[in-house]
């Protein structure tokens, strides 16, 4: 059993920057691949970005590839998302989640979920 827990989202202007943190608890985080996700009100859950539990290889959606950066820190149990040049489309709740298999992290079917972070970016 592994729980996540979001921080660090909140208002921003845009072309302005944001860190999300994501502090994880339980056994084994070293053990799962590790990713990031958005929804907006009415739509889908849309990946982000990815890393794998040894953050030897990074996957980034086209949307934010190049103003995004993914890592996580294994000793601390904690993974984040640094966004940068942030755009109004980038608003919306972002969660993260954690999954043993890597292709079931990017397909959205992870074993674990976070409660979700606001990001609001104005215009």
């Amino acid at each position: 059993q592994v729980q996540l827990v979001e921080s660090g989202g909140g208002l921003v202007q845009a072309g302005g920057s944001l860190r999300l943190s994501c502090a994880a608890s339980g056994r084994g985080f070293n053990d799962y691949h590790m990713g990031w996700f958005r929804q907006i009100p009415g739509k889908e859950r849309e990946f982000v970005a990815a890393t794998t539990g040894s953050s030897s290889s990074t996957y980034y959606a086209d949307s934010v590839k190049g103003r995004f950066t993914i890592s996580r820190d294994n000793t601390k149990n904690t993974a984040y998302l640094q966004m940068n040049t942030l755009k109004p489309e980038d608003t919306a709740v972002y969660y993260c989640a954690v999954a043993g298999l890597w292709n079931r992290l990017i397909n959205g079917r992870a074993d674990y979920w976070g409660q979700g972070t606001q990001v609001t970016v104005s215009s």
